[in-house]
C-alpha cells in the first residue's frame, strides 16, 4: 500500500468513524441516561436520509440550511415520540423494551414505504461541495467527504461543550449518575429525558442527512448501522460520549483497513475488536465517564 492510498483510507476511516459517532452518541445517551434499549434508533438515521431526499428540492444548494431544518424537524419528532411512546417504557424490563422498540422499526419501515416508496434514491451533492482535490499524481478525494468529516467534528465539539460546560449538561450528567437524587433536587426528570431523547434522534437524523449525498437512500438502511452502533456503545462504555467518539474512530479504522488488507475476514474485524476490548475492560474504554 503506497502513501497516497494509505492517506485516502485514513480519510475514509475518519469520515466513517465520525458518522458512526453521531448515531452512537445519541444511542449511548438514551441507553445510559434513560435506561431504554432502543432498537429503533437506526430508523432515525434512515429518517434523516429520507428527510435529506425530501427537503432537497426545497433548498437546492442551501445545504447547511437544509441540515438545520432537518435537525429541527427530527428533534421535534423525537420530543413528541418520547412523550407519546417512550415515556411508558422506563419502568418496563429490557425484554419488553426490545420487543416494543423492534415493533417501531416495522412501523417506521411501513410508513416509509407508504409515503415515499421502496425505490433507491440518490441525492445530488451541492455544487459548492461537488469538487475534488488531488492526492498524489493519480488519486483525487471528494470535497464533500471532507465537509462531512468537518461537520461531524463541529457537532462533536458542540456536544462536548454542552455536556461538560452548560447547566443542561450538568443535569444530564446528574441524571445519568443518580436519577432519584436528581429528581429530589427539583429537576424535572421527565422533561430532561424528553430533551435527551430529542437530541439523540436529532444526532442520528443529522448523520443520515450528511451520509445521504455520499451514498444513497434506500429501504432498511437504518438496520445496517444499528448493529455497528451497538458495538460502538459497548466498546466505548454505556453512557459515555467520549468513549463513543474513541470507539467510533477505532471501529472506523478497523473496518476500513480490514476491508483493504483482509477482505475475506473483514466482517469479523469489528467484532474481534469488541471481544478483545471487553476481555481487557469489561465496562468499556471509558466506563460511564462522560
Amino acid at each position: 500500500m503506497d502513501l497516497t492510498t494509505f492517506a485516502v483510507q485514513c480519510l475514509n476511516a475518519v469520515q466513517y468513524g465520525l458518522l458512526l459517532f453521531l448515531v452512537a452518541s445519541g444511542l449511548t445517551l438514551i441507553f445510559g441516561i434513560m435506561g431504554v434499549i432502543n432498537l429503533a434508533h437506526g430508523s432515525f438515521y434512515m429518517m434523516g436520509a429520507y428527510l435529506a431526499f425530501s427537503l432537497a428540492p426545497w433548498f437546492g444548494d442551501q445545504f447547511v440550511l437544509q441540515l438545520l431544518c432537518g435537525v429541527l424537524l427530527a428533534a421535534l419528532f423525537g420530543f413528541v415520540l418520547e412523550w407519546l411512546f417512550f415515556s411508558y417504557l422506563y419502568k418496563r424490563d429490557h425484554l419488553q423494551q426490545v420487543l416494543m422498540t423492534y415493533s417501531l422499526i416495522l412501523v417506521f419501515e411501513e410508513c416509509r414505504s407508504l409515503l415515499i416508496g421502496n425505490d433507491v434514491h440518490g441525492i445530488k451533492t451541492p455544487e459548492w461541495l461537488s469538487g475534488t482535490f488531488a492526492l498524489g499524481d493519480l488519486m483525487t478525494y471528494p470535497v464533500y467527504n471532507l465537509f462531512a468529516s468537518a461537520a461531524c467534528l463541529v457537532v462533536a465539539a458542540a456536544l462536548y461543550m454542552v455536556i461538560n460546560h452548560t447547566r443542561l449538561g450538568m443535569m444530564i450528567r446528574a441524571g445519568a449518575s443518580n436519577r432519584d437524587m436528581t429528581r429530589g433536587l427539583g429537576i424535572n426528570i421527565r422533561l430532561l429525558y424528553r430533551v435527551v431523547f430529542a437530541g439523540g434522534v436529532a444526532l442520528a437524523a443529522l448523520a443520515g442527512m450528511i451520509a445521504a449525498p455520499a451514498t444513497s437512500v434506500y429501504p432498511g438502511m437504518g438496520n445496517q448501522i444499528l448493529i455497528i452502533c451497538f458495538v460502538v456503545v459497548v466498546i466505548g462504555g454505556i453512557g459515555s460520549i467520549s468513549g463513543a467518539l474513541l470507539a467510533s474512530l477505532l471501529v472506523g479504522f478497523v473496518d476500513t483497513f480490514g476491508k483493504v488488507l483482509f477482505a475475506q475476514y473483514s466482517g469479523l474485524s469489528v467484532y474481534l475488536l469488541m471481544a478483545i476490548i471487553l476481555v481487557w475492560k469489561p465496562e468499556g474504554l471509558k466506563g460511564k465517564s462522560f
